[in-house]
């Protein structure tokens, strides 16, 4: 090749080298992704205090629940959850339903002061689950009335109990078959529940109770259960039984249902209550139906 040719030929191949680099240097940023803002620069970590790293309080989540205003002329049933203070997970469950309900808290149990706090903030009813001596067995657990106590032990333990549970603003026995069938033994029992301005309702765990009795003679306001709802652990059970307190509160006015902080019973009331609802029934709580 000439020698001319070459060098024009090189001058060419130079040119359109710079070409490409001048088109590059223009224009290849608008095709480069983005680059992201840097992070934050972060100072020493420090550990959550529990409090901001533990999931909401159940109970502290949910709206107050209180009793609305009676309804004239509708159906009311109260239902309490007894032996609260034991199995949270399931509580929390029921402070959870978006109707009024009660829960029976026991004195002296793992989760006595936690549930009655969270069943307040709830906007639930909080009773004291007052254990009393029932027949046939040893014992009804810490904090029990029992028949062989003097008047001053009776009037001890009910205090005491009575101060396991300050949000409480009514009790019911737990057990007590024995010791609600014994006049003495409720006297000195009511005598210390009228000087806290508390009311009681008997669970009924016996015929023979004079509880509701005792309580109504001393000035106390009182009132008796109507339905057990669970003295089987099976949905369907539960759920017939919820039926037959719409069909008592129907026949009577009211009713007073218990059932206990089983999966099986809170289950069942889930599937119910608007049920219950629509066929006129009105939630209340249990200080709602004494007098």
């Amino acid at each position: 090749m000439p020698a001319a040719m070459a060098r024009r030929v090189l001058l060419l191949a130079i040119a359109f080298l710079l070409a490409l680099f001048i088109s590059w240097a223009l224009f290849g940023r608008m095709y480069r992704e983005p680059r992201r803002p840097a992070a934050p620069t972060r100072g020493p970590l420090t550990q959550a205090s529990p409090a901001a790293t533990a999931p909401p309080s159940p109970a502290t989540s949910v709206p107050a629940r209180a009793s609305p205003s009676l309804t004239p002329g509708a159906y009311t049933v109260a239902i309490i959850i007894d032996d609260c203070g034991q199995w949270p997970t399931t509580e929390r469950g029921y402070l959870a339903l978006p109707i009024p309900l009660t829960l029976s808290v026991l004195p002296h149990v793992r989760y006595t002061a936690q549930i009655a706090q969270e069943a307040a903030a709830a906007g639930k009813g909080v009773m004291l689950h007052l254990p009393m001596q029932p027949v046939g067995r040893d014992t009804a657990g810490p904090g029990e009335i029992k028949t062989d106590m003097t008047d001053a032990q009776i009037a001890s333990q009910t205090e005491d109990d009575i101060a396991q549970v300050p949000l409480a603003k009514g009790l019911n026995n737990h057990e007590g078959s024995k010791a609600s069938a014994d006049a003495r033994v409720m006297h000195d029992v009511m005598a210390i529940v009228k000087t806290h301005g508390l009311f009681f309702i008997d669970s009924k765990t016996s015929p023979n109770s004079v509880a509701a009795q005792v309580a109504q003679a001393a000035g106390v306001p009182a009132a008796s259960r109507d339905i057990f709802l669970d003295n089987r652990a099976d949905i369907a059970y539960t759920e017939t039984m919820l039926q037959q307190a719409v069909a008592f509160a129907k026949q009577n006015g009211s009713a007073i249902a218990i059932g206990h902080p089983r999966p099986t019973t809170l289950a069942a009331l889930q599937a119910m209550y608007a049920k219950m609802q629509a066929e006129g029934v009105q939630f209340v709580l249990a200080s709602d139906l004494t007098h």
